[in-house]
């Protein structure tokens, strides 16, 4: 019976049931069924508890912050200014794809928002200038998943949140990662360019259009300079930054680019709202889950279990590295990071790995989940766009995705990519 609340929440799973109601039903009929119905008041405690929390404020603001800056027009003006960069040069506009991610990165804090955001502008131009739209697709996949990495992340301030560590510490660990992934695969296109056949690159810009469309790109491009910038360097809290960044959307996307009119303001709150409240839900739901998961003892049975596969810290850390991309293939990444982040973190902390290299590394392997079969959010966004079968999308993002989990292996391999910078910072 110690292990019936996991019988009942796979069951739950393959059955079909929205990952938030199952991290509600499976500790309360858990308890039900085993007749500890005293401890169902603290489930509820516990949920509304989870959601009570002011640095959790800074995903709503976030989530705001993202919708303004894509109904804003945003996405085009960075695009056309990445372009003046790299898209003369062999599959640029792939190139292009992945450089516009980089900046985007700085602003919505979403890997499905960027890929929706993104998508919209590249696949069709991409498909129309000549390109497959599976590699279109699985380019803009690929990079995409740079959102939720390169701070602003919202996952990860879901992981600091549940683990209670240092938002500015994740913040500053993942930008050297983040940065690695995106000129990485960069570098990746201009490989498999070499061996299918592209078309032609567009003609080199000149300065007056690369000088045109950068003041054009300038102030959006402030974005992740002041709110970074800020967090960092302790002008404000993550909380108050995520502010910061969506009144600063707003005033671009109302008088600056003027493409945000005053009734299709309502629209954008609602959207982020409506965001807002699934993401708090769930969170709510996953501290709920996670007092029956410490009352049961599981964190204390899990790691019994993997100290048993080896007490080797970096065969440790590889074999977790390996358990989450698997279990990236079947959940979502915040649901995985508010489940598993409490069982395993404690387990490589207790063998001596440092608790924000950790956190940066669970959060970016699960973050590459999005983009693999058969439940990547970013595969069926892009999917959704470009019309093409995610069969096909997944066969073409092989090399960028065989390229990301060699990222990360490097970075459990080279703890300083991920903790020079925070320890530069004095953050740890």
């Amino acid at each position: 019976m110690a292990f019936l609340y996991i019988w009942i929440f796979l069951g739950l799973l393959i059955i079909g049931t929205p990952i938030v109601f199952v991290m509600l039903l499976a500790p309360g009929l858990t308890l039900i069924i085993e007749d500890n119905t005293r401890f169902l008041n603290l489930l509820v405690q516990r949920l509304f508890a989870g959601m009570d929390s002011f640095p959790l404020m800074a995903l709503p603001f976030f989530i705001l912050a993202g919708e303004l800056m894509t109904a804003g027009g945003v996405t085009s003006r960075i695009v056309k200014f990445a372009e003046t960069f790299v898209a003369h040069r062999k599959a640029g506009l792939g190139q292009v794809s992945v450089s516009s991610s980089i900046m985007l990165a700085g602003g919505s804090g979403s890997a499905v928002a960027d890929a929706s955001a993104l998508g919209g502008v590249m696949i069709p131009g991409m498909h129309q200038a000549g390109y497959t739209k599976s590699f279109s697709a699985a380019i803009t996949a690929a990079s995409a998943v740079l959102a939720s990495i390169i701070p602003p992340s919202g996952l990860m301030i879901l992981y600091a949140f549940i683990m209670n560590v240092s938002v500015a510490a994740m913040f500053a660990a993942s930008i050297i990662p983040g940065l690695i992934i995106g000129f990485g695969l960069m570098v990746v296109v201009a490989v498999v360019a070499r061996f299918r056949s592209f078309p032609d690159p567009a003609p080199r810009a000149d300065w007056s259009e690369t000088w045109k469309t950068g003041k054009s790109a300038f102030l959006p491009l402030l974005t992740p300079i002041i709110l970074i910038g800020g967090i960092v360097g302790g002008i404000f809290t993550p909380t108050e930054g995520a502010a910061v960044a969506a009144f600063y959307a707003l005033i671009l996307g109302v008088f600056i680019t003027r493409e945000i009119s005053l009734p299709q303001l309502f629209e954008v709150f609602s959207k982020a709202a409506l965001k807002s409240a699934i993401i708090l839900l769930l969170v709510g739901a996953a501290v709920s889950f996670a007092s029956l998961v410490s009352l049961k003892g599981t964190p204390q049975l899990v790691s019994g279990f993997i100290l048993n596969i080896t007490t080797d810290p970096l065969m440790l850390f590889l074999v977790v590295v390996l358990f989450l991309l698997a279990i990236g293939t079947i959940m979502d990444a915040g649901p995985a990071i508010l489940i598993l982040a409490p069982i395993l973190a404690p387990v490589l902390i207790g063998v001596g790995i440092h608790p924000i290299h950790f956190a940066v590394v669970m959060c970016i392997t699960l973050i590459i989940g999005l983009i693999t079969p058969p439940l990547g959010l970013v595969l069926f966004v892009v999917s959704g766009i470009s019309g093409e079968r995610i069969e096909r999308i997944s066969w073409d993002l092989i090399p960028y995705f065989l390229f990301e989990v060699a990222v990360v292996v490097a970075l459990v391999l080279f703890p300083e990519l991920v903790m020079w910078l925070p320890r530069q910072l004095g953050y740890v």
